[in-house]
């Protein structure tokens, strides 16, 4: 050991301030960070992290470390090919050694060129001031290929947490990759990760995904200090928004869906605050299948008519109002409208064909039916005012999917289906369903229409009330009587 020490020779770190807030997690991060930059570079293998009697090994397999690689200088090979590596400034090696140093790690560093130990020594012509060095000796290895740091006394528990910093160890689930970067599932109960090629450097508790950007901006760029670790969500959000509005997939859009449905109850995350991002999570889902985008308030006041589109196969989306003005002017990834419910309403009264039939072209069994209709109108009295002709169709809408349509307001027409004239009270019912319609101008579920079924069926029911034998105000007739 004597020996070994008599040949080293000191290379001055420079290091003139230990991070307290550096761990022993935060320093091997940097060796390894180091050992994949290495093999994105050489093109060589996947670099190794394993224990052995001696102590954890991470070991890479490219051109070996260098005593220049030391110095406080920017790597200019990483800056030419900034697109590989996780790397930025040589300066993250040198907080590393000082960090193992103070915290009691012992580091042994095994390259072709040289091995290389640390060791506190006086400055160079200053005696009385000692500061970390690098021990370069001889190579003990000289035919190995790259580079093997050794760390001895390292609690396993720091290596996972080192470990856990990076994408590729950390088994994050890919949901979608896109020009900008890969978004992620959050992992159940733990914040979301943002990660900077393939690096964590933030967690956001309030976050939907975690994400990988693998595209940094100048903004990004700057921020990303030698940490590499709690960077502000304004260094990265526009990347993120980036991600997002780049994404397509059902996965992500049905996950952005269920969260605009959370706005109004305020357990949201904070992506879909941001309207462009629910404006693409709308785009995907139109795109996908038949979709209408409703409010929470037509939610309630247009009950009925969201059952019909729903009957019609469409999947009803909520979404917050401020959305709801902006659809008008978006178009889904085919370029198609995007139906709200009053367009919804629009597709579905255009979706009519009619196939007329004269009454006097019904069967027999129907022309008895028909029959009734003049003291149906009489007895809706002014609601059916607005009613100029009731028609009778062979066919209402083509495509009828699982709701069948009997009957349609049709102004200033009501058209019935020619199956309604099976039976009197079937065609009674949809008539006036359809004067309900007339008169109160309203939708299904709505209070107008709901009021004016409510007003015809007091109407028949004191009509039938009267009509009734024994009926109140009749004379009984006399025993004996003529």
């Amino acid at each position: 050991m004597r020996s070994a020490r008599k040949q080293a020779s000191l290379f001055d770190l420079n290091v003139e301030k230990i991070l307290d807030h550096w761990g022993v997690a935060e320093a091997i991060r940097e060796v390894i960070a180091n050992a994949l930059d290495e093999q994105a570079l050489s093109g060589t293998a996947e670099p190794q992290i394993v224990k052995r009697r001696d102590g954890w090994h991470v070991t890479d397999f490219g051109r070996g470390l260098h005593y220049q690689h030391l110095t406080q200088n920017e790597n200019p090979e990483k800056r030419r090919k900034s697109a590989l590596v996780v790397g930025k400034f040589g300066v993250g090696l040198k907080d590393a050694l000082a960090t193992f140093y103070r915290r009691g790690i012992e580091v042994k560093v095994r390259t072709p060129q040289a091995d290389i130990t640390l060791r506190r020594a006086a400055k160079s012509n200053f005696a009385d001031v000692k500061t970390l060095h690098a021990a370069i000796s001889p190579p003990s290895e000289p035919k190995r290929r790259g580079t093997d740091f050794i760390l001895s006394g390292l609690p396993d528990e720091d290596m996972a947490a080192a470990r856990d910093y990076f994408l590729r160890f950390a088994g994050d689930e890919e949901l979608e990759r896109t020009e900008f970067g890969t978004i992620l599932q959050r992992r159940p109960n733990e914040p979301a990760r943002i990660y900077v090629k393939g690096v964590r450097v933030a967690v956001e508790e309030q976050f939907l995904f975690s994400y990988n950007i693998t595209s940094t901006t100048a903004q990004l760029q700057r921020a990303l200090n030698r940490e590499r670790t709690n960077v502000g969500r304004s260094a990265y959000q526009d990347r993120v928004k980036a991600i997002l509005l780049k994404a397509t997939s059902d996965v992500i859009a049905e996950q952005l869906a269920q969260d605009l449905t959370r706005i109004p109850a305020g357990t949201n995350h904070d992506e879909i605050l941001w309207l462009d991002v629910q404006e693409q999570a709308v785009r995907i889902l139109a795109t996908r299948g038949k979709t209408v985008f409703v409010t929470s308030q037509q939610m309630f006041t247009m009950g009925a008519t969201i059952i019909e589109a729903r009957a019609d196969g469409y999947k009803v989306i909520m979404i917050p109002d401020r959305l709801l003005a902006r659809l008008g002017s978006l178009r889904d990834l085919n370029g198609d409208p995007i139906l709200d419910i009053r367009g919804f309403i629009q597709v579905w009264n255009a979706s009519f064909t009619y196939d007329f039939i004269d009454a006097s072209k019904l069967k027999k069994a129907e022309r008895e039916t028909w029959r009734i209709l003049p003291e149906l109108l009489r007895l809706a009295g002014d609601h059916a005012k607005r009613v100029r002709e009731i028609r009778i169709s062979n066919t209402m809408r083509l495509d009828e999917g699982a709701y069948e349509t009997e009957g349609v307001w049709d102004s200033p027409n009501i058209v019935i289906k020619r199956s309604v004239l099976d039976s009197p009270r079937h065609f009674a019912r949809v008539v006036l369903h359809e004067i309900a319609h007339a008169s109160s101008g309203g939708n299904h579920g709505s209070i107008p229409f709901m009021a004016a079924i409510d007003d015809l069926a007091a109407i028949g029911a004191v009509e039938a009330a009267n009509a009734a034998p024994g009926r109140a105000g009749a004379s009984p007739s006399s025993p004996g009587g003529a």
